[in-house]
């Protein structure tokens, strides 16, 4: 075995298992000794299509061969494309593209301010919007924001899918009303629709934008290439991250056409945003995004979902599509090393939530194997 994890001068942002990927296929991935395991992590919902899927994978290499980086001084054709790709499927928008999610909120928390004029903040109790400075002001999570405060003042964060607790906290200074579909890190906690409504009428109300950070729950993860369309809420923005190059970093920022406008040249930058090879991978990540794959995004998350719902141990499943929490009686870390040593990777949203963000190209093999893994677990 080579020698790597342990003994790497690497800082200690990260709690990592010991176990070194080499290589991987479609729901698979491969560790240094040859050890196969079942992908049911997928990058923490960033690889939708699979590793080494052939779409992204040509479409990196031939832009590799022709172009890498230029600046945004200049124009690039997979940066044009995917912003005119992305503007048709939202349904006409402008785009900001930058390297993460983080960022991503960072630039709508700008957008905002300078749209509106207004500081302040509303977001929830229990969210996570990333973990630089203004993103982890609007992360409703004291433990993750303890050590670095003071942050950026003028946040407020109300109760999830209650309209007393959101309209007390919105108010005539409220810039952003910044939201998660489904509340990732939080524990995999559905938005009401009826709860999104009303944060859209109190934006309206009190003119602020409505931001739907989509950054795990876009993508087509939740069985529609957009959470919000399923939420029957239009916003004034969108968060988007993760998915969208099928591992290649790359976020985004999209305007609604509404909306656009407040951002001129000089007001916010990213020396690497619209990356072409990550935007040419991003288009054909697009590409394969069709109603098809939407259909057994949710055809597969309504199997995994009922299989993990009748396991011994699980108090409750939640979520949308492939985007899966299941509630424990027990530690999730202890299920998640237990199913590592069976072959199987998950991850955890808090203490006792077992999260599920596989490729969303799995089969119902592939649904029968996880489950398999997770009964011999939780018995």
């Amino acid at each position: 075995m080579i020698p790597l994890a342990a003994s790497a001068p690497v800082l200690p942002t990260y709690a990592r298992h010991d176990t070194t990927f080499v290589s991987g296929e479609g729901a698979w991935l491969v560790d240094v000794d040859g050890r196969r395991y079942l992908d049911f992590v997928a990058g923490i919902a960033v690889v939708p299509l699979g590793h080494l899927h052939p779409a992204p994978l040509a479409a990196a290499h031939d832009q590799l061969d022709r172009l890498w980086h230029t600046s945004n001084l200049y124009w690039t054709e997979p940066m044009a494309e995917l912003a005119d790709r992305l503007s048709a499927r939202f349904g006409g928008a402008q785009a900001f593209f930058c390297n993460s999610g983080a960022e991503a909120v960072e630039a709508a928390l700008k957008y905002a301010r300078k749209a509106t004029g207004k500081p302040g903040v509303v977001a929830l109790e229990g969210s996570f919007h990333g973990r630089t400075f203004g993103a982890l002001a609007a992360t409703g999570q004291p433990a993750k924001r303890a050590a670095f405060e003071p942050l950026t003042p003028g946040i407020r964060f109300a109760d999830p899918n209650d309209v007393v607790s959101l309209t007390a906290a919105v108010d005539g200074a409220t810039g952003c009303v910044l939201l998660e579909p489904v509340q990732g890190e939080g524990g995999i906690r559905p938005l009401d629709g009826t709860f999104v409504a009303a944060a859209r009428e109190l934006a309206d109300a009190n003119g602020a934008l409505l931001v739907l950070d989509e950054i795990q729950t876009g993508m087509g993860r939740t069985g529609t290439f957009f959470c919000f369309e399923q939420l029957g809420v239009q916003p004034d923005a969108v968060t988007l991250a993760k998915g969208l190059a099928n591992g290649l970093p790359i976020g985004c920022l999209l305007v609604a056409e509404a909306s656009a406008g407040a951002f001129e040249p000089g007001d916010h930058g990213s020396t690497f945003g619209g990356n072409p090879v990550a935007c040419a991978a991003a288009v054909a990540v697009l590409d394969v995004l069709d109603e098809e794959l939407l259909a057994s995004v949710r055809q597969m998350g309504s199997l995994l979902s009922g299989g993990l719902a009748e396991l011994p141990g699980v108090l409750e499943v939640r979520g949308l599509g492939l985007l899966v929490g299941a509630e424990l009686d027990r530690s999730a870390a202890d299920v998640v090393d237990a199913c590592r040593e069976r072959g199987l990777l998950v991850c955890s949203a808090g203490e006792s939530v077992l999260r599920l963000t596989p490729p969303l190209t799995i089969g119902p093999d592939h649904v029968d194997a996880a489950l398999a893994v997770l009964a011999e677990v939780l018995a």
